[in-house]
């Protein structure tokens, strides 16, 4: 499990008055901020919002070497646009991201519609080292520059009545060529899940902006769960009553559950997940065995004690 923190800066503290012109110019001096100062304290400390039952987590020390920027650049899943991972890097470059703006509704006390600058001004940005794993077999480590989604949650105050949290990605079908399924993209967690302090939500990686197929300029990040869950290009986050039909629940539940924990128990229906690849590696490189909730068992596992794994899969 791999939980790293670098460096941290309050975005509101940061930002000269003439970069609120230009949003691309924001993020950029925020992120330039948060992985160029010294070193700091936990990245969960401090953070937690004060919501009864919040689980306190602590960091692990664990060292692991990035993939190469170049791959996680190049080696993407994006199929509104294909179903080839080395084309989605060119044409993601078609998707219109400014300006951009996210709407936080449904079971919540105060609904907001911000704009992507606004939604990161009270942030503070930080890099978190998060492995990510694909159903596909294949794993990267990457260094995501972001915020706890915890806390930009709790500025819509959820009523009791939120038991899950629904996020749509952009559909811009102008842009968009790829027809395999019906758009825009859906994904769903529980409250507790999205809540937790691993949960983020990405604005960069490696210290800079980030790229478009991998999500810009807003995409959600849950280590522990196969990477189909981190959504990209959100534009709507909404709180419910009730579990959201996800995308590729939807149409593939049988390979695809709700949950999605990694789970080296539960073979996908045309190969195991027992083991991984990651990505770079040479063909004959011995394949990482794969571990429960993707190595972050420690922090997540009490989330689902009196679930069955298997069938909630």
């Amino acid at each position: 499990m791999i939980i790293k923190t670098k460096k941290t800066i309050a975005s509101s503290e940061i930002t000269d008055p003439h970069l609120f012109k230009q949003r691309r110019e924001i993020i950029k001096a925020l992120l330039a901020s948060a992985v160029s100062g010294s070193s700091i304290s936990s990245a969960f400390a401090a953070r937690e919002p004060d919501w009864k039952g919040l689980p306190k987590v602590d960091v692990l020390s664990k060292t692991e070497i990035p993939t190469p920027i170049k791959l996680v650049k190049n080696y993407t899943n994006y199929y509104e646009f294909t179903l080839n991972k080395e084309d989605s890097s060119h044409l993601a470059q078609s998707l219109k991201i400014d300006p951009w703006s996210v709407e936080i509704s449904g079971e919540v006390e105060n609904p907001l519609t911000l704009q992507l600058d606004d939604l990161l001004k009270p942030q503070t940005l930080q890099e978190y080292v998060y492995r990510l794993r694909c159903v596909e077999g294949w794993s990267m480590v990457v260094p995501w520059v972001g915020f706890p989604l915890a806390s930009l949650l709790k500025r819509v105050k959820p009523l009791s009545t939120a038991k899950f949290v629904k996020f749509t990605s952009a559909h811009q079908p102008e842009a968009m060529h790829n027809t395999m399924l019906e758009w825009p993209y859906v994904e769903g967690l529980r409250i507790d899940e999205a809540v937790h302090p691993l949960t983020i939500l990405a604005v960069g990686m490696y210290g800079e902006t980030l790229p478009k197929q991998n999500g810009a300029p807003l995409r959600l990040v849950v280590p522990w769960k196969y990477g189909f869950k981190s959504i990209k290009a959100i534009v709507k986050i909404e709180l419910l009553k009730n579990a959201p039909i996800t995308t590729w629940n939807k149409y593939a539940g049988n390979e695809y559950g709700f949950y999605a924990n990694v789970n080296p128990k539960v073979p996908h229906p045309r190969w195991s997940q027992n083991s991984e690849r990651q990505i770079g590696s040479r063909f004959f490189t011995a394949r990482r065995q794969t571990e429960l909730f993707n190595g972050y068992g420690e922090q997540v596992a009490s989330l689902y004690r009196d679930m069955d794994l298997v069938h909630f899969f």
